[in-house]
């Protein structure tokens, strides 16, 4: 049967087998803490971290010297990129 939306969104429900459950709680206990403080401070680390290597760019040296050359001698425009520079609406 379909769940009524709520406006509240501060609850999150899970299904978890009881051996996990039994993991989490001997973690909690271990930590001195409540199971929702556990898994929220946890799965926002994992989040945290999951976003941070999707957003971050690791270059090479090689890769990094070739990035700082283009940013200091940067090629001609090609006619293309004037092209795709006079197709931009203009500015007031």
């Amino acid at each position: 049967m379909p769940r009524v939306a709520v406006e509240d969104n501060n609850r999150m429900s899970l299904r978890i087998r009881a051996e996990e459950k039994s993991l989490l709680l001997r973690a909690v206990a271990l930590k001195h803490t409540d199971l929702t403080d556990f898994v929220v401070r946890h799965a926002l680390a994992a989040a945290k971290d999951i976003i941070a290597q999707a957003e971050h760019i690791q270059l090479s040296g090689r890769d990094s010297l070739r990035v700082l050359d283009l940013l200091e001698n940067p090629p001609e425009p090609n006619a293309r990129l004037i092209a795709a520079a006079h197709a931009l609406p203009r500015q007031s």
